[in-house]
């Protein structure tokens, strides 16, 4: 039998091995071992499953739940097993995954037209997972010609009309037992895998729990995001409304002529949010003075603070816009990250105390010189610049410690006002499958990065991870800190970004570390229509990443 060369990046050795040996039998030859079990691999920087069979000399790299990828694997088989569980005991019930909450993901099973379910079910479904994990069954991944695919989902008409818009000869679609599903990836091997998880009631649903990713052996902790799930509840309403709510239902939308309503009416709903929100400070204009606006990377913030501040003018409030980016310390001063490299993200790399200092002042009359930092020379500078503010003004500042409690301990809690901005939900590809806001927001920066920055999508694809853990450790945890949500997700934003970020992640070289990535993401826009983005209006969110906005940034 001829042999192959074969390199392995976890041990950075090479081996010639038999031709068609499966990547999981790879892993057993060069003695891989990593923390947690293996889940998949990179061949040659794609993705593949551990069945996957070596014919060619290959250079791989094995992973397990700590890679994003592995992660993904994982919840994609945990959803097949809950949905086979729902089968079995509910066959009258269909499943839906909705969106992200709490460290978990919230499901629903709706029955005639509800989505009511007895706490006793739910630990019914639990004990069938568990029973399918312990079992063992192997997942089968299949190609099929999608006349057959479409004759399989006939009862899930999501799955039915993607499979119908994106016109492919032959569909891949996964078997667990007698059970049929189709996801947009790799799953792990087999159920026996999948064993860490829970379910609980949660808000007349489902929550089902995920490994923790700082300890896969155990489930996350849960942490309450009530004010969030609200927002996914209300965005929900609305999507049923308008009778979008799955992507099969923007593309038809896009299809029939209906894009600029479909636009229109998602700008107008967003229009209406801020608006309220302006409603709600204008309604304690004797008491709130600064306006803190934080959120993750990419979600609109900055167009989001010029559109509150118009809505501001309208209620009969100045606003005034303070760059938190100011309060730099010094380079020399600026903490290091695990890297030895600069953290801007940590709360250590501002000055809190001259913050709240000028915060105090502000709010007794005084007049203040405000700080400037240059990024050039990494120094603290003053040009001369001044602020008082009046009995009718409010100060608008936008940065990643927004809602950090001590970024402003000293200013009493009557005086702030916190928002949260972030695409939090958005469409979701069908019922079992969400589409991560996280996704959203990479390409909204790719997108932004080369028009605006000169980076390619290789480098902002880089550089995310980086950028995710800055997010993980400082925005994230303070959340619920906020008094209102702003969800800044658009409709249709991802099919008229579509044409904008295909050819940037197609520059992406199959050598490159990312190309991995760029390929998954060149997959999951291939499923949208394309859309014109010649009917977004210049205030438009999405204009701070297309270009064309109205407002200076």
């Amino acid at each position: 039998m001829s042999k192959i060369p074969v390199r392995c990046i976890n041990t950075g050795s090479v081996m010639h091995i038999e031709a068609g040996l499966r990547l999981a039998e790879v892993a057993t030859r060069f003695g891989v071992s990593l923390k947690y079990t293996i889940l998949g691999a990179r061949v040659n920087n794609k993705t593949m499953g551990l069945g996957y069979r070596v014919f060619q000399p290959k250079t791989i790299e094995f992973f397990d739940v700590t890679n994003p990828e592995g992660m993904r694997m994982y919840i994609r088989s945990l959803i097949f097993i809950l949905d086979s569980a729902v089968h079995d005991l509910m066959p009258d019930g269909r499943l839906f995954v909705d969106h992200s909450v709490s460290k978990g993901l919230y499901c629903e099973v709706i029955r005639n037209n509800s989505s009511a379910i007895a706490d006793a079910e739910i630990a019914a479904i639990r004990e069938r997972m568990h029973q399918i994990v312990s079992a063992n069954e192997t997942f089968v991944r299949r190609e099929v010609e999608t006349a057959e695919a479409l004759r399989l989902f006939e009862s899930c008409p999501d799955k039915a009309s993607l499979l119908r818009q994106h016109g492919d000869m032959y569909t891949t679609i996964n078997f667990l037992g007698e059970h049929v599903g189709m996801f947009y990836g790799e799953l792990v091997p087999s159920t026996g895998i999948v064993d860490v998880f829970d379910l609980q009631p949660y808000h007349g649903g489902i929550l089902m729990r995920l490994p923790d990713p700082n300890d896969a052996f155990r489930v996350a902790p849960i942490v309450q995001q009530d004010k969030m799930f609200n927002v996914f509840r209300q965005f929900g309403q609305w999507q049923r409304l308008l009778r979008i709510s799955r992507l099969s239902d923007l593309n038809d939308a896009i299809a029939q002529g209906r894009a600029n309503s479909v636009i229109a009416i998602t700008e107008a709903l967003h229009e209406k949010n801020i608006a309220n929100i302006a409603d709600q400070i204008a309604a304690r204009r004797d008491e709130v003075k600064i306006v803190l606006i934080a959120g993750p990377s990419s979600s609109g913030k900055t167009t989001f603070g010029k559109r509150l501040a118009v809505q501001l003018v309208v209620a009969g409030i100045v606003p005034v816009n303070l760059s938190l980016d100011n309060y730099f310390v010094n380079r020399t001063e600026t903490p290091l990250d695990e890297n030895g490299d600069y953290d801007f993200e940590a709360l250590e790399a501002v000055d809190v105390e001259l913050f709240n200092n000028q915060m105090l002042a502000l709010l007794r009359g005084e007049e203040v010189e405000i700080p400037k930092f240059s990024f050039e020379t990494g120094e603290r500078y003053y040009d001369g610049e001044r602020l008082r503010m009046g009995d009718n003004h409010v100060l608008i500042i936008e940065g990643n410690h927004g809602l950090t409690p001590q970024l402003t301990h000293l200013v009493p809690a009557r005086n702030k006002f916190r928002i949260y901005v972030s695409p939090l939900a958005g469409i979701n590809f069908d019922s079992l499958t969400r589409i991560n806001t996280t996704d959203n927001r990479l390409i909204r920066r790719m997108v932004r990065d080369s028009k605006y920055r000169g980076y390619s999508a290789q480098q902002t694809i880089s550089r995310w991870p980086s950028v995710r853990r800055g997010e993980d450790k400082y925005i994230y945890p303070n959340q619920e800190e906020a008094d209102v949500m702003f969800n800044s997700a658009l409709l249709y934003e991802m099919a008229v970004l579509k044409s904008q970020a295909e050819p940037l992640l197609l520059e992406v070289q199959p050598n490159m570390p990312e190309y991995a990535e760029a390929r998954r993401l060149l997959r999951f826009l291939s499923y949208f229509k394309p859309m014109s983005g010649e009917t977004i209006p210049p205030t438009s969110i999405l204009r701070e990443f297309l270009g064309g906005s109205s407002f200076r940034y």
